[in-house]
């Protein structure tokens, strides 16, 4: 039952992962990157803030979610 749990948890986690990456932007700005990198430094400050940041940190925390459910589910199918 447990595992059953487990597993369904898993998948919403997982289905929650691939929405919060689809949703970002993609890292590479291309040479417009290079130009207009002064202003990078600025928004930068508040990041954390902006959508954007938000999203980084869901990723991150759905990311670890999903590898520690996945070690307990590797661990409780071995046994």
């Amino acid at each position: 039952m447990l595992k059953i749990v487990i597993m369904a948890i898993q998948v919403l986690v997982s289905l929650f992962l691939i929405v919060v990456i689809l949703l970002q932007k993609g890292k590479s700005a291309g040479i417009s990157g290079v130009i207009g990198g002064g202003a990078e430094t600025f928004f930068g400050k508040n990041k954390a803030r902006t959508m954007e940041g938000t999203l980084e940190r869901l990723t991150t925390v759905a990311a670890a979610l999903f590898i520690i459910l996945s070690l307990v589910l590797a661990i409780f199918m071995g046994s």
